[in-house]
């Protein structure tokens, strides 16, 4: 049988659905961002169930109504951001089968094609390594097979370039990369595919929770995935209904695409789904409002949202003894990012104009579920707090010495876990002491140094105690500086500070590397205060 008419299509779809419904914890489990729509499994799920209901009140078994009763009824369902982009792709599918009796490879391929525009339609900023990405390259590679003859081998073959579509998309997304899952919304394409493939091949999938299933679940359980933990940028999700004729999506997309993001907003029949994340909900509302009734009106914080299932994660994680706990104290998101990415379990806030206390320190030691810490002060002014901590506390806690966040991120790359304790210490203080950091600020008053006479507000760049520069211009004081501890230098690295624009710190790696042509130079965001510049140089 090498084509598919309406009664096997419907068993196809709801042998879909069912596949969805028993691994959507899989696909939860995979989600990067800890937000309502963020459940995209159970989203994804919830919508396309709608529009099996709505499918089994259309008695028809015409390939035409078949479609348009799917698409009408994940129009209704949808939820989130992924289930109202999947009632899209059904609608564009619906769109590309109508006027079929029954679907042969080429219809397949095209109908698919359709739905991949469909869906891209719907999004104003559609963003690559999401479920758009595996529709369209599922969508082309059905289209480079659209000749073949047996719909057998073109479905095995389509599943086939849809997980390999799936896989890539960490490559296409940094936030899936550095969480080490794939795309939660390409997972859940994948399983309504599959799905669809077993009812062809003649073993439809009942919705009971199959055991490989749940093996399946208990092996994503025991994976290293990272919950999203950086600022959320537009904090309530908000979704609704409008019932119009005066207005079509189109229109009432560009009203509100400034408000907010991640924003869906498709129509059918004189009816609108809005999907945005907005700071103001109201706002997005009264706008509808005044060109209709609203509708199913859903507002959630994701903010407080986020805050829950971090300390859920929390949780987990302190259940299990870590082999060793690490404490560094930071400030600057991006420090703070990227000493969260070297496994420091916890960061506490602070710096040279805020030195946390002993008693920061203890409560932080405290509260992690290992029996040895190591603690990363960096900052003289800080030490004596840190070992103060370590004699009250009763576990194995090793201050390492740091005066610099230089020093600590080159001595976080030392430790290993399986390493013994006193091993650890020794390589990450061999590690520091490869190391020559730099500070650039500004003087909070005049002074003297050597020969230097510095007046206030001057840039300077300080290295330990010694002023090794200092002017009018961040850039030539930097650059002074970097000229100072370069001799035999391999690496050079600077932090950039939240008063330091990416573009100039560009610029100031592009003459860095100019003038060290044999020396790696590197930038990253630090985001501190005070300090335009961290440097490292190795």
């Amino acid at each position: 049988m090498n084509r598919i008419e309406g009664v096997l299509f419907r068993s196809m779809l709801v042998s879909g659905a069912n596949n969805l419904k028993n691994e959507r914890d899989i696909v939860d489990r995979l989600n990067v961002f800890p937000v309502p729509d963020g459940d995209t499994g159970t989203n994804m799920s919830l919508t396309m169930n709608s529009a099996i209901t709505e499918l089994e009140s259309v008695a028809s078994n015409e390939l035409g109504e078949i479609s348009k009763a799917v698409a009408r009824g994940s129009l209704m369902g949808a939820r989130g951001n992924s289930g109202v982009i999947l009632s899209q792709i059904l609608r564009g599918f619906a769109q590309g089968i109508e006027g079929k009796d029954y679907l042969q490879v080429k219809d397949f391929a095209v109908a698919l094609d359709s739905a991949r525009k469909v869906a891209y339609k719907a999004v104003i900023k559609p963003v690559e390594g999401t479920i758009l990405t595996v529709c369209r390259e599922t969508a082309e590679a059905a289209l480079e097979m659209k000749d073949m003859e047996n719909m057998e081998d073109f479905l095995v073959k389509l599943l086939e370039a849809t997980r390999r579509s799936l896989a890539n998309t960490p490559e296409l997304l940094k936030a899936l990369k550095e969480a080490n899952v794939v795309d939660s919304g390409g997972r859940g394409f994948l399983s309504i595919l599959e799905g669809m493939v077993k009812a062809y091949q003649g073993n439809p999938i009942n919705a009971d929770g199959s055991t490989e299933t749940k093996q399946d679940f208990e092996e994503m359980m025991k994976q290293d995935i990272h919950a999203f933990s950086g600022e959320i940028k537009f904090g309530y999700c908000t979704e609704f209904f409008l019932r119009t004729y005066e207005v079509d999506a189109d229109t009432f997309r560009r009203e509100i695409e400034d408000m907010g993001d991640s924003m869906v907003v498709v129509g059918d029949e004189g009816i609108i789904k809005i999907h945005i994340h907005t700071n103001d909900p109201g706002v997005v509302l009264q706008k509808a409002s005044a060109h209709g009734a609203l509708d199913r009106i859903k507002i959630e914080n994701m903010r407080l949202q986020q805050e829950a299932v971090l300390a859920k994660r929390r949780e987990e994680m302190e259940e299990d003894p870590l082999a060793y706990g690490i404490i560094s104290v930071a400030v600057g998101k991006g420090l703070a990012d990227m000493m969260r990415d070297m496994n420091v379990t916890t960061i506490i806030e602070g710096g040279q104009t805020m030195n946390p206390s002993t008693e920061d320190f203890v409560k932080a030691i405290d509260k992690i579920n290992s029996d040895t810490i190591f603690v990363f002060p960096n900052n003289s002014n800080i030490i004596m707090a840190a070992n103060q901590a370590k004699e009250i506390s009763d576990k194995n806690v090793i201050v390492i010495p740091t005066k610099d966040i230089p020093s600590a991120l080159v001595g976080l790359m030392a430790i290993d876990v399986a390493a013994t304790p006193e091993e650890n210490e020794q390589n990450i203080l061999d590690a520091i002491s490869c190391v020559t950091s730099a500070e650039i600020t500004y003087a909070v008053r005049d002074t003297t140094s050597g020969d230097k006479q510095i007046k206030e507000g001057e840039v300077i760049g300080i290295s330990g105690k010694e002023i090794l520069a200092n002017g009018a211009e961040i850039e030539e004081v930097t650059l002074e500086t970097i000229d100072s501890l370069s001799e035999d230098a391999e690496i050079i690295t600077l932090f950039y500070g939240e008063d330091v624009t990416e573009e100039q710190a560009t610029a100031l790696m592009e003459h860095v590397a100019e003038k060290y042509p044999d020396v790696d130079v590197e930038i990253y965001e630090g985001g501190q205060p005070l300090y335009y510049y961290f440097i490292s140089v190795e």
